[in-house]
């Protein structure tokens, strides 16, 4: 082990390329540390992180009041898998469920699980209350979602990097347009067999795209009129991301369906959560979904902590301002710039879209500077970058990477 810390970045860099797989293509930067709002690579250059893990570390890095609560359980018990109870998951269950304003709490570990999770949840729901015969269960995604990876999730993908060569491909889903309510209206008007809409508040991996204000709500008023489950994907989204506890929360929307994860751990651990009154998580029996790590202690521990901090912290509202913020000051310069087209977002889930093609290398060169000058951020789509710091970030902080921002977009006016 004493060798291996005293890697340089291209050593680190080669052994991963050497003998990991190559299903990444990150930014040419090896870290090696983090706190709250910074991170330093080997070398010992410090940066801001403007992607959080996105948006995992919504608490900052190695939040000690997470750190504590993770260290102290894992000295204690970390598994007994779901065989036996143990004395931290209800602690966990009562308390996600009551602040999220839910009957009952599906635990998971990653993202896509809970993702995966949430459709056989609908799915069995369809059969077994709404009535829908077995095996024609149909459920309404969005074009250009991000779900995840698996299998059954790129079989609703239209991103031709997750789909080809990876079929055959899940049946049962209908895509329709992103923020087109008459699309979903006519979709499910006209197929009695839809249990569910599946949507993500902000579609963040395809550029934080935000919505036209009022579709949430509308979108939950037409799956209630049709007896449709709403699923909010809150994976990105959620954990005050977007200057609300959940992203829904701007429009009142309550889904029938939570999906969490990322910053339910504080990026310590991973975490990622299910959520459902009893009309629609009683159908779930034993034997039916599990997981061997989902609801360990060292997670139900972690997670009770993060949420803590986001409560104790009040990082919903330093996300609101902070994010208005930003958005303000980049939009002065994107007023004379002709390399920035516009930026968009809510809270601190932001993007700047870079007057160039998806094909071309501008965005990443930019990224590539941005790292030279202490700020890590990442393209998303070819010529969209996506900002997203951690929700601890004070205002001068932000200043600070507004100023750092400007001055490297300037350079490739």
């Amino acid at each position: 082990m004493a060798v291996l810390d005293q890697l340089t970045s291209q050593q680190a860099i080669d052994l991963e390329n050497k003998y990991g797989a190559h299903n990444y293509h990150p930014l040419p930067v090896v870290l090696s540390r983090g706190e709250g709002v910074h991170v330093w690579d080997v070398e010992g250059k410090q940066y801001y992180d403007f992607l959080s893990a996105y948006s995992a570390v919504n608490q900052g890095h190695c939040h000690p009041k997470i750190v504590a609560a993770m260290t102290s359980q894992a000295q204690t018990l970390t598994l007994t898998s779901r065989a036996f109870y143990n004395d931290m998951l209800g602690k966990y269950e009562k308390y996600a469920s009551q602040l999220f304003n839910f009957d009952k709490l599906l635990p998971m570990n990653t993202g896509a699980e809970a993702v995966e999770t949430a459709l056989k949840l609908c799915r069995k729901w369809a059969y077994e209350v709404k009535g829908i015969d077995e095996n024609e269960a149909e459920i309404v995604v969005c074009e250009n979602n991000f779900h995840g990876r698996t299998t059954t999730i790129i079989s609703f993908s239209n991103d031709p990097v997750a789909r080809k060569n990876f079929g055959p491909y899940t049946n049962g889903f209908i895509k329709i347009e992103y923020d087109n309510l008459k699309a979903l209206e006519d979709t499910i008007k006209n197929n009695a067999n839809v249990a569910g809409f599946l949507v993500e508040p902000i579609q963040g991996e395809a550029g934080v795209y935000v919505p036209s204000e009022g579709y949430l709500s509308k979108a939950k008023a037409i799956c209630e009129k049709y007896n449709v489950l709403f699923i909010a994907d809150e994976v990105q989204t959620g954990i005050a991301r977007t200057g609300k506890m959940l992203a829904v929360d701007h429009e009142n929307v309550k889904p029938d369906i939570l999906i969490l994860g990322k910053a339910l751990s504080g990026g310590a651990y991973p975490v990622s959560a299910v959520l459902a009154n009893d009309n629609v998580m009683n159908v779930i029996k034993p034997g039916n979904h599990g997981s061997t790590f989902g609801g360990n202690p060292i997670a139900a521990a972690v997670a009770i902590a993060a949420l803590d901090v986001v409560r104790d912290e009040n990082l919903a509202n330093n996300a609101e301002e902070l994010g208005q913020l930003f958005r303000s000051e980049l939009s002065k310069f994107i007023e004379t710039s002709s390399i920035v087209n516009t930026v968009r977002g809510k809270g601190l889930l932001n993007a700047i879209l870079i007057n160039d093609t998806e094909e071309s290398d501008t965005a990443w060169n930019i990224c590539l500077k941005l790292r030279d000058n202490g700020l890590l951020a990442k393209p998303t789509h070819g010529n969209i970058i996506r900002f997203a710091p951690p929700l601890v970030m004070t205002k001068e902080q932000l200043l600070d990477c507004v100023s750092i921002i400007t001055k490297t977009l300037k350079a490739f006016e």
